[in-house]
């Protein structure tokens, strides 16, 4: 895999460069509530410009369904990394249409321009071969070369992560080089122990990296709304909480092999639960109550790991070498329920070892909760690139840019 350094080496003043970035930020009524895969993507595109780039950033955001959406538009984007980069941003108000390539005509050496959400158009995630190639063929008619940097998108099969490689000299940016990097010291050379913490509302969406994980990881410790299945799958009762029970045949098979494979699976002592789930608008106080995690009432719902848990994950994260952790504890966005990803989030700024948080929400909490990027070994972009590179899986934007 060609990196960008490579291609800085070559020289790149006054080339067209298409950068598939991952800008696929949360937005509330217009307004970027997180900026963190803009920030992440800078050094890349600062890095083209600066040396004389003419510089084309495309990206996908939210799912707006093979059309134009406003609800999608980067413009909002495009104005945020014009902030960050210092300098005018232009934005075409299509992706391969008449605004694009004026956008596109229009830059000068060192200068950058945002097209507008790939999604809008149906060829860019459409299982047709033939129709992502065509619309492949219209984003490369932008640019000269390709640089990948989209880290969040890879494991997709999409026109612009898998098919434009192709099509255009095809390099790693900056972002892409750093998260294989770190993903490379989670699956080659692990240091022990290695603790993984696993979160998020749905178990089904772990499944597969558990299975890995049952021969590799020395700690699973399960939270957030995965973990009532797991509690379920024990005979508890979990009473109207989250619960896959489709899953608990799968569940049930994990727990003995982990117990077979020497592979501790903690799971919460006490939950914090409360009769609805809560207002993440107004953050109204909802009164939670602490219970033991065998003891849940089964007219209440389960929304955070409780105090006992938070020392017990912390104390099983104190001597780890290697922490990977994907999908927070609890409703973090409520104030009554965001103790129990604070204290992980914390336990890992505490800790001598080598710590990612695996994109998504986890990557959101730890900024919404106030904490240092900086105090972590490495945030990443893409929660479900991260999950599948852990299942072994092969990723077709990692794959497109290998030579």
């Amino acid at each position: 895999m060609k990196t960008i350094d490579e291609l800085l080496a070559d020289g790149v003043s006054g080339k067209r460069v298409f950068v598939r970035a991952d800008l696929n930020v949360p937005l509330a009524d217009g307004t970027i509530t997180d900026d963190g895969r803009i920030r992440a993507v800078v050094p890349t595109i600062k890095a083209l410009a600066d040396a004389g780039a003419e510089v084309v950033v495309a990206s996908h955001l939210g799912r707006p369904k093979g059309a134009p959406d406003p609800a999608f538009s980067l413009l909002p984007v495009a104005e945020r990394l014009a902030e960050l980069l210092g300098t005018p941003v232009a934005f075409a108000e299509d992706t391969v249409g008449p605004a694009a390539h004026a956008a596109v005509d229009g830059l000068e050496p060192g200068q950058v321009a945002v097209v507008e959400n790939l999604r809008f158009n149906p060829g860019e995630t459409s299982k047709d071969d033939t129709e992502r190639g065509e619309f492949a063929d219209r984003l490369a008619a932008l640019a000269d070369v390709y640089v990948g940097d989209g880290f969040g998108a890879v494991h997709r099969k999409h026109a612009s992560v898998y098919d434009l490689p192709a099509r255009l000299p095809h390099y790693a940016g900056y972002l892409i080089a750093r998260e294989v990097g770190v993903l490379k010291k989670l699956t080659d050379d692990v240091k022990r122990p290695y603790v993984v913490v696993l979160g998020g509302a749905k178990v089904s969406d772990k499944l597969a990296v558990i299975d890995q994980l049952l021969g590799k990881a020395d700690r699973l410790l399960i939270g957030g709304g995965m973990a009532y299945t797991f509690l379920k799958a024990q005979g508890h009762e979990v009473g109207i909480s989250l619960l896959q029970e489709d899953q608990i045949p799968a569940v049930k098979e994990y727990m003995e092999r982990a117990e077979k494979n020497g592979v501790e699976l903690v799971l919460p002592v006490d939950v914090l639960v409360a009769p609805e789930f809560p207002d993440l608008k107004t953050k109204a106080p909802s009164h939670p109550t602490v219970v033991d995690a065998d003891k849940m009432p089964a007219d209440q719902e389960g929304l955070d790991i409780g105090p006992k848990t938070r020392e017990l994950y912390a104390s099983k994260l104190g001597d780890a070498e290697t922490v990977f952790w994907n999908g927070p504890m609890g409703v973090f966005e409520h104030p009554d329920y965001a103790e129990g990803t604070k204290a992980v989030a914390q336990a890992l700024v505490d800790s001598d070892g080598f710590t990612v948080v695996g994109g998504g929400d986890s990557a959101a909490a730890v900024r919404t909760l106030g904490f240092d990027e900086n105090a972590f070994g490495h945030i990443s972009t893409g929660g479900g690139a991260s999950l599948e590179y852990l299942e072994g899986k092969t990723l077709p934007g990692l794959a497109a840019l290998e030579d």
